[in-house]
């Protein structure tokens, strides 16, 4: 098992990227820059300016990664995966949740094809030994009652180590790891990307050809949540219940203590067992 500093890797490149690389949409456009404040961000106004469904905004290092809650995403320089891909479905907001669920199942498959078992914690954080590797945020803008654009961004510990998490986050590195370091051997990053692009487009085609509810109950396979204790921090309440499953809206239901029925939308949510 590799662990102690992060393993200095190549370069992304595109050109590498897109030689392993096999989809309809996603990475039609690839834009790979050094350093970014978050790849939403710049994904965002590249959407406003009229950027087409597909394309992907790829960067070394974020200045102000962020995940849920507005947290910050640690994003070392040359060593993860920081991606961000658009896409313009005709979906409500309402919508959205569930949507979000394609870049959850792409990142489990890519995880899995490198050799070790990942597992999906709501909304779409990747677990590997209980231990977060990868997540995504999701973000959209919406014209009246539709979606005008939905990103989908995503960040992945590669070849981040062990000691640079730990002196980075906190106790918060405690219940995070890398790829590095779960498979024991360096991470190919430009063919990681190609892989998890290849992966959400054939996710994205199965929600074209079959709906959302194939999306659902794949997502449910990997789900590590449902029929667990969990503890839950929304706005400015917490509460420990039980997970009682994701409805068809992309909200996780809970029963709490007292035997309340709870749907999370935006909650914070913490396995118990």
């Amino acid at each position: 098992m590799i662990s102690g500093a992060s393993v200095r890797t190549d370069a992304l490149a595109i050109d590498r990227i897109r030689r392993d690389l096999s989809s309809e949409r996603v990475g039609c456009h690839l834009y790979l820059f050094g350093e970014v404040h978050s790849t939403n961000e710049a994904l965002r106004n590249l959407a406003r300016a009229g950027a087409v469904e597909g394309t992907v905004v790829l960067a070394e290092c974020q200045g102000a990664g962020r995940g849920r809650f507005g947290k910050t995403w640690y994003s070392p320089p040359n060593v993860n995966l920081y991606a961000s891909v658009l896409f313009r479905p005709s979906i409500t907001p309402q919508d959205v949740p569930g949507f979000s669920f394609l870049s959850g199942l792409a990142l489990a498959d890519a995880v899995r094809e490198e050799g070790v078992e990942p597992a999906i914690k709501w909304p779409n954080d990747i677990l590997v030994e209980r231990k977060k590797v990868a997540g995504s945020l999701a973000e959209f803008a919406a014209a009246g009652a539709r979606v005008e654009f939905a990103i989908l961004g995503v960040g992945v510990n590669l070849n981040v180590g062990r000691d640079e998490l730990l002196k980075a986050l906190g106790d918060a590195g405690l219940g995070a790891t890398s790829l590095t370091e779960v498979a024991g051997r360096e991470i190919d990053r430009n063919a990681f990307t190609s892989r998890f692009l290849t992966l959400l487009d054939e996710w994205h085609q199965i929600y074209l050809a079959k709906g959302p509810r194939a999306i659902l109950d794949a997502w449910r396979e990997r789900d590590i949540v449902t029929g667990r204790r969990v503890f839950v921090r929304e706005d400015r309440e917490a509460y420990d219940g039980k997970a009682l499953g994701v409805g068809a809206d992309g909200l996780l239901v809970v029963e709490d203590s007292r035997g309340a029925i709870r749907k999370i939308m935006t909650g914070e949510v913490r396995l118990l067992d």
